[in-house]
């Protein structure tokens, strides 16, 4: 969900547990790589995933959004309806037909939304080694672009860190690690595996309206052990119920540093403000996982609603 920031750090500092510091910058799928860890679904991971639908369920993730959603700062959102035309007028054709349209004005970073491997980098070089100088331009990514993330369809596996720590809200700060992970998926007797979409329900989302303030000054969420963990097991993407999935306060003084080792790190997808609050309910902790997100060209995000089926 954030912009790329500027650390006044080395790339070799992000690199902790690589072999160099210009390792992550190769990506094992090629220097021509642009989707990073889509590439681990196949064909047959996607049969095994329509499996799992038994009851036909399904579970919207999205949030609605409007002008009143809480954003990370400057991001704002709103939208204008019109009746471009017909001001005067009893409607076009003898059929007199009116319509409505929407205009929007607002950033992409809002709501439910999907980083992409243009969002995050380290000291300006992102995924597979693209240095911002070469692909960045105001008009849209020359590389990295939303559009070419292919249709996001896996295994789903929600991790009800709610019910681990039993609480409704999970507290700020509180960061999933190794054991956090392992523990809750072994009480849900679910195995994280190469091509799955890792989801975690901390409650969060059920701040907003409520309490935005305290919903925008931090969260629960992956911390930096668990995000090597997640990338070496070969998932897709890693969503939560918050707005940035990591754990905030941080663990360290690295800014943002989850953000890096999923995204130009691994090629891994990050999903924020994921509505799970369904799925914990009905303690469906595995599921068809369906996102198609809007392709905008040279995006760096998009907003979305993945769909859920069990």
């Amino acid at each position: 969900m954030l912009k790329a920031f500027v650390l006044g750090c080395s790339v070799a500092t992000f690199a902790t547990g690589m072999a160099s510091a210009q390792d992550w910058t190769k990506s094992k799928w090629g220097p021509n790589d642009e989707i990073g860890a889509a590439n681990y679904m196949t064909p047959e991971l996607v049969v095994k995933a329509a499996g799992l639908i038994k009851t036909g369920k399904t579970y919207a993730l999205g949030i609605p959004v409007d002008s009143k959603t809480p954003a990370y700062p400057p991001r704002t959102f709103k939208i204008t309806i019109v009746q471009p035309g017909q001001a005067g007028s009893p409607g076009l054709g003898p059929t007199k037909t009116t319509y409505n349209d929407d205009i929007i004005d607002g950033w992409v970073g809002i709501g439910s939304q999907l980083d992409g491997l243009g969002h995050i980098g380290v000291e300006h070089v992102y995924y597979n080694g693209n240095k911002l100088a070469d692909f960045a331009d105001p008009t849209g990514l020359k590389k990295l672009g939303v559009e070419k993330v292919p249709p996001m369809v896996a295994r789903g596996v929600l991790l009800d860190m709610a019910a681990y720590y039993n609480t409704d809200v999970v507290k700020e700060g509180t960061a999933f690690n190794v054991k956090e992970i392992e523990e809750v998926a072994k009480k849900q007797n679910v195995e994280i595996r190469q091509g799955d979409v890792v989801i975690f329900h901390t409650g969060w989302l059920s701040l907003i309206g409520k309490d935005d303030k305290r919903y925008s000054a931090g969260e629960p969420g992956l911390g930096v052990e668990g995000a090597k963990y997640l990338t070496g097991k070969g998932v897709v993407a890693v969503g939560a119920d918050n707005w940035a999935v990591e754990a905030i306060p941080f663990e360290s003084k690295n800014v943002f540093e989850v953000h890096q080792i999923l995204i130009p790190m691994n090629g891994t997808y990050i999903l924020e403000n994921m509505d799970t609050a369904e799925l914990a309910k009905d303690k469906a902790y595995e599921f068809m996982f369906v996102l198609g997100q809007a392709r905008f060209r040279g995006g760096v995000q998009s907003m979305i609603n993945p769909i859920a089926i069990r």
